[in-house]
């Protein structure tokens, strides 16, 4: 979703009704929510995919599941003309903190694991249809 469209989405939740408003924001939110197919590659000749969920519950809370783990502590906001999510996950051992944003069709996010001390740029597109190039 482009910066134009947040922009336009914010004019008129300002100028609708209250219902007309929410109507707005779930349209708003169904652009983030739903699979993603990761790409964690760390080098371009080895591709590495894994699956993201992502659950925008009405009150600001996101629970889905991220890298083969349950989201922990979700939240999401649309501010300054971004729709962004932030989260928690857990590999047993040490948690990994993501914060990501909608950019257009893709999601572009970090990952932040302390105690493996890394930091992982990765960007995120809807997987292909089922079938797709059969």
């Amino acid at each position: 979703m482009s910066g134009n469209t947040l922009l336009l989405n914010l004019l008129l939740l300002l100028t609708t009704s209250p219902a007309e408003a929410q109507t707005v924001a779930q349209a708003e939110t169904r652009a983030l929510a739903g699979v993603w197919s990761v790409d964690l590659s760390a080098r371009p000749d080895e591709p590495y995919f894994k699956s993201m969920r992502l659950d925008l519950l009405p009150d600001g809370r996101l629970s889905g599941s991220f890298y083969d783990s349950d989201i922990e502590a979700g939240r999401w906001t649309s501010s300054h003309g971004r729709l962004c999510v932030a989260f928690r996950t857990t590999d047993g051992v040490g948690p990994y903190h993501t914060a990501a944003c909608l950019d257009g069709d893709r999601v572009l996010g970090q990952t932040w694991a302390e105690h493996r001390d890394f930091l992982f740029l990765w960007s995120a597109d809807r997987p292909a249809p089922s079938g797709a190039g059969d």
